[in-house]
């Protein structure tokens, strides 16, 4: 693929559809992330699409009604540097917010640096809710040694 020069990409952020799943498994595990799961949370995830193509994705996993799983954020190397997974990430957040979580958790083997910059602080595995816990992707598809974070929420706002 032709690198994507460092002018600013336009991309749309959409609901991802049944459709865009095979594109969505070949993001994944171009980035090493693990797709378990991701067909059965679908309704929660975000893709960001340039010239028809999808270039990043996000997804909620909903645990309970109070917590959601902040996972599989991707973007195609490529299409890297253009704040395409700052703005996946920040749709997200207000995706869950206005739904009426309490708090987001995330896990991450590679990102621990770049997930403080929206409000996200490492906890300890023992302090995530069981919700959460009992989640494929916390329960067995990242590896133990993964960070955990979480990110209160103010939904208040978003009534």
């Amino acid at each position: 693929m032709t690198p994507v020069s460092s002018e600013t990409v336009a991309i749309a952020l959409r609901p991802a559809t049944a459709d865009d799943l095979p594109n969505i498994f070949s993001l994944l595990s171009a980035s090493d992330l693990p797709t378990v799961g991701v067909a059965d949370a679908l309704a929660g995830f975000t893709v960001a699409e340039h010239d028809g193509r999808i270039v990043g994705v996000v997804g909620l996993e909903t645990c309970c009604d109070r917590y959601a799983l902040l996972r599989s954020t991707a973007v195609a190397p490529d299409y890297r540097k253009h704040r395409i997974g700052r703005r996946l990430v920040e749709r997200a957040i207000a995706n869950a917010e206005a739904k009426g979580f309490s708090a987001l958790y995330l896990l991450t083997t590679t990102a621990e640096t770049y997930f403080p910059s929206f409000g996200f602080h490492r906890v300890s595995r023992e302090a995530v809710p069981d919700a959460v816990k009992a989640t494929e992707e916390f329960s067995s598809a990242c590896p133990s040694t993964a960070a955990v974070m979480s990110l209160e929420l103010d939904h208040a706002s978003a009534a």
